[in-house]
Parts: structure tokens; sequence; C-alpha cells
């Protein structure tokens, strides 16, 4: 019966290891630690990462033919909205000649969730006399409007004229509380493309005094009508983000 073994390689000697219940608590224990450990590294992964909630992507826009789920209004004038290739890549051309007119889309953004409106923007041409302070001059080459569900509007504007900081009402609709903020002012910015990041949450709570409801809509707009001249402005990207990163 033990012809078969080879007495000249070694055996391999194979230890009997006997369990106790020390050991099987001791294991037990690592086990929950790895798992708290995997959990904790998910929170924190999950609390970190970015949302976002893209409106106006370059990716989706092409020649000849609107931004998805985008649509003109036109207040005054003929509107001119192009889709073009610019250094940045695809963006949307907006061109006002004595005229004013928007692009909208409705959406469904929480602002408690992803309070920063992030996006990018170029004027080439501004209204010279524009300055929204007067309803006589209320003309803009570029403004970005908020719509909440309460009927209460934030709008992000280039002005010609008022200073960069300015924040002020500027109702003209009847029913409609409209709150302004002047993010870029004058030329000294121009014809470069330029990125924002408003929280927009802490803006309608500084001008309405209350927490933001939902965003129901958002307006990219030009003016030029009230002084009669020629404004021009282009967009990229637009998204509601929940980090300023």
């Amino acid at each position: 019966m033990f012809g078969c073994l080879d007495y000249g390689e070694p055996v391999t000697k194979h230890a009997i290891v006997l369990e106790t219940p020390a050991s099987r608590h001791s294991r037990g224990f690592l086990k929950k630690l790895v798992l708290l450990c995997a959990t904790l590294v998910f929170v924190f992964q999950a609390r970190t990462s970015q949302l976002a909630v893209i409106v106006l992507s370059p990716s989706t826009l092409a020649p000849g033919r609107l931004p998805p789920d985008w649509q003109v209004k036109v207040n005054h004038g003929k509107p001119d909205v192009t889709v073009c290739n610019d250094v940045e890549g695809p963006c949307v051309h907006l061109r006002s000649v004595k005229a004013s007119f928007s692009l909208e889309r409705s959406v469904d953004v929480d602002p408690a969730a992803t309070p920063y409106l992030a996006w990018n923007w170029k004027v080439t041409q501004l209204p010279p006399a524009g300055d929204f302070r007067k309803s006589a001059t209320d003309d803009q080459a570029a403004q970005v409007l908020v719509a909440f569900s309460d009927r209460r509007v934030l709008t992000y504007i280039w002005d010609s004229n008022a200073p960069k900081g300015t924040v002020q009402s500027a109702s003209s609709i009847p029913l409609v509380h409209v709150f302004a903020v002047v993010a870029e002012s004058g030329a000294a910015q121009a014809n470069r493309w330029i990125p924002e990041l408003h929280n927009v949450a802490a803006d309608y709570e500084r001008a309405f005094g209350k927490a933001a409801p939902h965003v129901k809509g958002l307006r990219l707009q030009i003016n030029s009508q009230h002084t009669g001249a020629t404004a021009e402005s282009y967009f990229g990207e637009v998204a509601f983000r929940s980090t300023a990163r």
C-alpha cells in the first residue's frame, strides 16, 4: 500500500488549525469594520460628487435648428437666432437690431439640491446707452432670467453702463417680481468667453427674504429696442450644479 510513494520527494505537511470562539469573534469584527469603512467611503463620495442639471448642452446643438426643448419668444422686432461654432465649440448666437426676443424653456429644478447656476457667455456688441436702471434705456446684450414657481424672477444681466455687482428690483411686468443682478458690465470683457457661477438659492433669499422654491423656467434674452441700437451675444453651456466647483 505504500509502493506508490516516492520517498525521494519531500512530503508537504498541512497543519490543522482549530478555530476558537475568540478567533471567530475577531474575524466577525474585522468584517464589520470593513463594511463600515466601505459605507463611509460611499457616503463621502455621494456628498462630495457634483450633481448637475444641464439645460443647454453644446453637444446637442446643430446648425439650422433650435436647441432641443427651447423656443423663441419675441417681444419686439425680428429675432435673429442661430447655432454656430466658435473657438469654445458649438454655441447659440443672438443678434438684435432694435428688437427684443429670447430663447426659453421649461425646467423643474430644486435649488436646495442644485443651487448654483453656471454658464458661459460672450458679448461682441453692446447697446451703447443701455442701462437697466431706467425703463427708457433698459437694453442689454445678454441676460439670463431664472423663473421660480411663485412668479418671482432673478435676472443676471450684462449691462452696458450699470456697475458690476449692482442689485435691485427691476419689475416691469404686472404680478411678476423681477430682481436684477449685474453679472458683467461694459466692454472690458467683450469679445471673450466669460464663465459665470451664481448661487440662485442665496440670491433669491437675498432678494425676496425667503427660501427659493423650484425653478420652473429659464430664458436667454437680448434687447436693444428702447435705445434703437444693435446688440450681439453668444451662449455656451448652461447648467444648475450642486457645488461651486
